[in-house]
């Protein structure tokens, strides 16, 4: 029996090497830069991405510049500058109904645009300082963090609330953190779970997403400030950037541990699991940093893909097999937009 387990030991590490190197090989296939688009006089950081598929239509926030930026989808070609968004952070798109709600951290409250003039048809009526807002098809709801530090009138407690996507009443009751700072949420497709990360603590909560009943945390180990997050659900995977030092960390939903770590680009603010290729892209300073997915519990980083100072924030299409990145604008370096082409990989 101890021969047949020190067999299965040596070849799994002769698989994992093998596929290593056969992934090494094909990393400067993962990514293939199409275009730069200047944002001429723009000063400051970006925030997050919305899309709206069939009009062609890329949306960034413009976290710095109280602006709402529209982009050509496809060409990167820049369209529009919406004024006025006050300090805008994460943007949801209705092609349904034709609205583009952007979650904003000034005392004006989280917006609904009409997708087609882009006036203000209406706000979310929840406490001031939204940051992260995510939405969860499932439930056709939308998750805001809210309050905190966020607030124009610094908050000691952060709160999470759900919104009816359609129509903008609250659902439900909020949950409050012991904490002014919140990140990432994600919600299970197929589940019942959510998990929030609560960077203030470092830990990740789980939540039952119907009830809003918190279900357990979990201590992220590998650093602190987890923020950024997204789902393998069908690996029951949760991807993790801690700030303090930047890390990308992967967790077994099942029990809440960690099963890898990776160094993460500085300043990561945006960060995605590509499923068609079982790759994780960490969009920060300097490069975007990619992780193979080889199963569950294995994982290696592929070279880096050049990017720029300030290039912080991501967005995956893969409907188009692209990945945008938002580059902040500073004395040294000029705001814009990559375009990068998603290559395929062999993963299946």
């Amino acid at each position: 029996m101890m021969m047949m387990k020190k067999k299965r030991t040596l070849a799994l590490a002769a698989a994992l090497l093998l596929g290593g190197t056969a992934f090494a090989a094909q990393a400067a296939e993962t990514l293939k830069l199409l275009g730069r688009t200047e944002l001429a006089g723009y000063d400051g950081d970006f925030d997050h991405f919305g899309a709206d598929l069939k009009g062609n239509r890329l949306f960034l926030a413009g976290e710095d510049g109280n602006t709402l930026e529209v982009f050509n989808l496809r060409s990167g070609a820049h369209e529009k500058t919406i004024k006025d968004m006050d300090e805008p952070h994460a943007i949801h798109f209705d092609a349904a109904h034709q609205r583009i709600t952007v979650s904003n951290s000034g005392d004006s409250l989280s917006k609904v645009l009409d997708a087609k003039t882009y006036a203000v048809k209406d706000r979310i009526k929840i406490a001031p300082g939204a940051d992260v807002m995510s939405y969860d098809p499932s439930t056709n709801r939308l998750w805001f963090v809210v309050g905190g530090k966020n607030a124009k009138v610094k908050l000691p407690k952060v709160t999470v609330a759900q919104v009816d996507a359609t129509t903008g009443q609250p659902v439900g009751q909020p949950l409050q953190f012991d904490t002014d700072f919140c990140e990432g949420i994600i919600a299970e497709q197929k589940g019942s779970r959510a998990f929030i990360n609560v960077a203030g603590l470092s830990e990740v909560a789980v939540v039952d997403k119907h009830s809003g009943k918190l279900l357990n945390t979990w201590k992220v180990q590998e650093g602190q400030n987890p923020s950024q997050i997204d789902l393998d659900e069908a690996n029951k995977r949760l991807f993790v950037i801690t700030r303090k030092p930047f890390k990308l960390v992967v967790i077994n939903t099942d029990t809440g541990a960690s099963v890898a770590s990776f160094d993460a680009p500085g300043r990561t603010n945006g960060m995605v699991f590509d499923k068609a290729n079982k790759r994780i892209y960490a969009a920060g300073d300097d490069y975007v940093g990619v992780y193979q997915q080889i199963d569950a519990d294995h994982y290696t980083e592929l070279p880096h893909v050049a990017s720029e100072k300030g290039a912080k924030t991501a967005f995956l299409v893969p409907e188009l097999n692209r990945l945008y990145v938002a580059v902040g604008g500073s004395p040294t370096t000029k705001a814009g937009l990559l375009r990068y082409e998603v290559l395929p990989g062999t993963a299946k």
